[in-house]
């Protein structure tokens, strides 16, 4: 019983969530009100009482992402007994503290991420124990993590190359046929404001008032989300915090911020097989060059494309670039649409669109950055394969990856990203460089011809 009223609150919220091709549109979540206002729309939540309790400092307006949610939500409080509530409280309660639990539960746990994604194994300890420090006191692990493993002379090649990168999509904006004087120089103005953070960040958060002790490592995990929790309410009605990062140093990803304009690499995505400060320009123009194009490049894609350079939602489009842009998008989609894992089961094109202009136009920049480093300093065929033909490998090889049909069913359903094998071969098959580069002709499987996408 238990069981099925948690199933029946958790399919009532997911019925009332905005569809997510919809969410990675911005201005459909953007809807300021007052508090008054959103108390209008859902009187039986009860937020004021609920901003009190959580301690929030006294506010008057705030973004409501999708406020029908919130009124399906109110009729789902009214209508739902109350049992039913404290049932899937209690278990939201257990289901998220489950990984902190006994060895017991930790299993039972696992077994239902296995079915989800197909893992053989449950994570081994140690790893587990790294994951949850990280997440409790990621800058602190973050300090001892970037002594050990990146020095200065890593962070100035990479610097170098993010300069070289946006020196590459600033000749290529400046060199594209289908748009107009006006709407270019935006963009160059947008792209010479973007803001780079590479390693670490300036100044390290303080974790002195969080209390850790040791053989708690329940109460460990509580107290470190109620110090996060109340960290961030804390910066509510103060001026933006522009040297603040939102992943740890020792994260192995990267992000582009469309409302901060900036792009931030941490330090744990900065070795092999990405980056390595003795690998050649061809092995990390290929691998974390492109990453650097893609981050970027998120600047300028179907969502990035909808901030200025001060992060405001801002249209600073002619209306016939929006239009040709639009449709350049399109042909992506329409490209990612045909990509199946498995009969019937194939990309949401409109959710991987944002992804897949990052890497193409990632791509597109790395390489013309690298053929500008090659005029420099050229570089010798290796293992039979020329400088050129090195660069593209280097993206194959850094993307290559093993993956379970399970986790590429879930990827499919949700996750903006294509599966790592679309991410090389969608992109590669678009650019004239790669087919040169191995001599591809008309006809072959990695030339798309006539349905070449291009939109950076």
């Amino acid at each position: 019983q238990s069981a099925a009223a948690v199933m029946k609150i958790e399919t009532e919220l997911a019925r009332s969530a905005m569809d997510r091709t919809l969410r990675r549109d911005p201005a459909s979540r953007d809807h300021a009100m007052t508090i008054a206002e959103l108390e209008k729309i859902a009187p039986s939540f009860g937020f004021e009482r609920y901003f009190a309790a959580v301690g929030a400092p006294r506010f008057a307006k705030l973004n409501v992402g999708n406020p029908d949610f919130f009124t399906r939500v109110n009729a789902l409080i009214d209508s739902i007994p109350l049992e039913s509530w404290k049932t899937y409280l209690a278990w939201q309660l257990l289901n998220g503290s489950a990984t902190a639990l006994s060895d017991d539960i930790v299993q039972e746990d696992f077994k239902f991420q296995q079915a989800l994604t197909g893992q053989q194994q449950l994570q081994a300890r140690w790893k587990r124990c790294v994951n949850a420090t990280d997440a409790a006191l990621g800058e602190a692990l973050g300090q001892r993590y970037v002594e050990k493993t990146f020095g200065e002379d890593g962070k100035r090649r990479m610097l170098k190359m993010v300069d070289a990168l946006e020196k590459a999509l600033k000749e290529d904006i400046g060199g594209l046929p289908w748009m107009t004087d006006t709407t270019k120089k935006q963009a160059q103005i947008k792209l010479t404001a973007i803001r780079n953070k590479i390693g670490f960040p300036d100044r390290w958060r303080d974790y002195g008032k969080l209390e850790i002790e040791r053989g708690d490592m329940l109460g460990n995990v509580q107290r470190a989300a109620i110090f996060e929790g109340n960290r961030v309410l804390q910066k509510i009605g103060k001026p933006v915090d522009n040297t603040e990062w939102a992943i740890t140093p020792p994260t192995v990803n990267a992000y582009y911020s469309g409302e901060r304009n900036e792009i931030v690499f941490p330090a744990g995505i900065l070795q092999p097989p990405a980056f390595d400060v003795n690998a050649t320009d061809a092995v990390n123009y290929g691998a974390i060059g492109v990453v650097i194009g893609h981050e970027i490049s998120h600047g300028f894609d179907d969502q990035g494309a909808q901030f200025d350079a001060q992060g405001r939602l801002s249209n600073w489009w002619t209306d016939a670039d929006l239009k040709s842009f639009q449709q350049r998008g399109q042909c992506v989609v329409d490209q990612f649409e045909g990509y199946f894992i498995e009969p019937a089961i194939h990309h949401n094109g409109r959710l991987v669109l944002g992804e897949a202009i990052g890497d193409l136009a990632g791509a597109r920049i790395a390489y013309a950055a690298y053929q500008k480093a090659l005029q420099k300093r050229p570089q010798p065929s290796r293992d039979g394969f020329t400088p050129e033909q090195q660069f593209f490998i280097a993206w194959g090889q850094f993307r290559g990856d093993q993956i379970r049909p399970e986790t590429q069913r879930l990827m499919v359903q949700g996750d903006p990203h294509p599966i790592a094998k679309y991410r090389v071969i969608g992109p590669l098959s678009n650019l004239t460089s790669f087919q040169q580069a191995f001599s591809c002709k008309a006809g072959d499987p990695m030339v798309r011809g006539q349905n070449r996408c291009e939109v950076w």
